[in-house]
């Protein structure tokens, strides 16, 4: 199947009214995570013309930093996903704990870029893309074009860069809602 890169939305159809917003229901993860995926796959266009204009920016104020911060990243990143597909232990636990997993990359990308100085790029340039599309991502609410989109992508009628991403880091429900499932135990 060939990868899709999906449509550029509307920017009145990315950022609505006040009336599309709304805050999670912080109490059912897998509501909230279904949210947050369908939002990345359904606009994930829009959210790379954001991240490349923050990164742009701050490339241009520290391109040598920049630079080394998103080398580190996409090298820790690809080495996470290496060996999550090659050591059954740790493909056991992206399993399991796949938020943990993400953290886990973004930790140790800000580790090793803070040994070679680059920390606040790494927080405007790397970090601060992700936290807005994040929050975005949650609080968008979803409407029927979205629904549909995500359907077609799940039944593999459509690939696209984000949903590659997404199978990558195993974020998609199922991982989810293994999460969901030990919060609602913990509560008991």
């Amino acid at each position: 199947m060939d990868v899709q890169v999906a449509p550029l939305r509307s920017w009145d159809d990315f950022i609505p009214g006040h009336d599309r917003f709304a805050l999670p229901d912080f109490k059912d993860v897998s509501k909230w995570n279904n949210r947050v995926v369908s939002n990345l796959v359904y606009y994930q266009t829009n959210y790379l013309i954001v991240a490349a204009t923050v990164i742009s920016i701050v490339g241009f104020l520290s391109p040598l930093n920049m630079i080394l911060g998103g080398t580190v990243v996409v090298l820790v990143f690809t080495g996470f996903v290496w060996a999550s597909h090659n050591k059954q232990f740790i493909r056991k636990f992206k399993k399991q704990y796949p938020a943990t997993f993400v953290i886990a990359i973004i930790l140790s990308s800000y580790f090793l870029i803070s040994f070679f100085g680059g920390v606040m790029v790494f927080i405007f340039g790397i970090t601060f893309p992700l936290l807005l599309m994040f929050i975005h991502a949650s609080l968008r609410l979803r409407n029927i074009k979205n629904k549909l989109e995500n359907k077609m992508e799940g039944v593999g009628l459509k690939k696209t860069p984000m949903g590659i991403v997404l199978d990558l880091l195993e974020q998609q429900e199922e991982g989810i809602n293994k999460l969901a499932d030990y919060l609602a135990k913990v509560k008991e």
